[in-house]
This record gives structure tokens, C-alpha cells and sequence, in this order.
């Protein structure tokens, strides 16, 4: 199985960086092979919206997407990694995620061909740490993510929330949490979510 993880938090060594290496050594324990990107490490430009991939489902913008994009085609598993900045995700989570209207549009040239198959063993997972713990904190993020994995050709296999995070390294220290983020990637990487449990891992 291969795994495409993007952590869209500006933080190094944060608490959504540690939880999506969490994540990802559980999906590593149980076979899959990852590969993690930083986006703020990437020069990725916002959208701006000419319409140009509507005409031939490819970006006309030449920067770190080009290189992006067959990676999530090629992905089993999509993880959109980000912390939470007034109820959405991070400036660079969205950037990208904006940047993939340009497989929307090259998904929808497809079908309008009948050449689109769905690939429902494929799925997107989002991960979230906020730094409180309002009910609705995380409403944002899901919608967005749905949406995003949507265009990206892909059904939503779920999400893994933490709350009440805000200290850099304060989720390095709670190994409940930890442990509970990597049997998610184990699970994930085995294609399995008895019971609603990526739902159900808000802390």
C-alpha cells in the first residue's frame, strides 16, 4: 500500500507533526510504505482561478503541485495533516488543497469521455490537532477535506482529532493519544474502520 501524507503545519516538530509520524508508523508497522511532505518546505502558489485546467485537467501554474499531483494519483491512501488556525486549516493546507481543482477538472474530462472509474479501495484521511476544545472546532477542517479528497478522486475514509493541544511538544508527552494515532494508521493501512472508529477518535 502506498501512503502520500502532507503535514500542513508552518511549525517544525509540532504537535500535527507528531501526530501524523505517529500515524504513519502504524500504517508502517502494518505494511504500507509513506512518504511525508512539509509543505511549507514547497513553493506552491495559490490558485488563481483562470480556469485553465478546466480545458485541459492540468494546472498552468509550474511550481512544487507539478510534482504533487501523479503522487496522489498514484496514492492508496491521501493524509491531509493540519492544525487548526481559526477553525479551518493552516494558509499552506489550503493552498493545496486549492491547487487540486486542477484533478477535479481532470477528473470530470475523464468521465465526460467514460474513461473515470471510482476506486472505492482508495480513500483520504484527515488529521487535526486544535488547540481547544470547542464543540465545532473541527467543522471547517472535515468540510474542507471532504471536499478536497472529492476532487482528488477519492471516497473520505475518516479523521483523526486531538483537542486541547497547543504547546509545541505537549502531544509528544500523552502516549495514550500516541498509541491510539498509530493503531489509526495500522487500521488505515489494513483497509478497516470497525465501527466508525476514525469518527470516533476525537480526544
Amino acid at each position: 500500500m502506498r501512503i502520500f501524507a502532507v503535514n500542513g503545519s508552518p511549525r517544525k516538530k509540532g504537535n500535527t507533526e507528531t501526530l501524523v509520524r505517529a500515524f504513519l508508523r502504524g500504517a508502517e508497522q502494518a505494511g504500507a510504505d509513506f512518504e511525508l511532505v512539509r509543505l511549507t518546505d514547497l513553493h506552491i502558489q495559490p490558485c488563481i482561478g483562470c480556469g485553465g485546467c478546466e480545458k485541459t485537467g492540468e494546472c498552468v501554474l509550474q511550481d512544487a503541485m507539478q510534482e504533487l499531483y501523479p503522487k496522489i494519483q498514484a496514492a492508496d491512501r491521501v493524509v491531509l495533516a493540519s492544525p487548526i488556525y481559526f477553525y479551518g486549516i493552516t494558509a499552506q493546507a489550503k493552498a493545496f488543497v486549492d491547487r487540486c481543482q486542477a484533478l477535479w477538472s481532470y477528473r470530470r474530462l475523464r468521465e465526460r469521455k467514460g474513461e473515470w472509474r471510482d476506486d472505492p479501495l482508495r480513500a483520504g484521511f484527515l488529521l487535526s490537532v486544535a488547540a481547544t476544545r470547542g464543540q465545532k472546532v473541527f467543522d471547517g477542517a472535515i468540510l474542507t477535506a471532504r471536499y478536497a479528497f472529492e476532487a482528488m478522486g477519492l471516497p473520505y475514509g475518516g479523521e483523526f482529532l486531538v483537542r486541547g493541544k497547543d504547546g509545541r511538544g505537549e502531544l509528544a508527552l500523552d502516549s495514550g493519544t500516541l498509541a491510539r494515532a498509530e493503531e489509526a494508521g495500522r487500521k488505515m493501512a489494513a483497509g478497516g474502520d470497525e465501527e466508525g472508529y476514525f469518527s470516533k477518535n476525537q480526544e
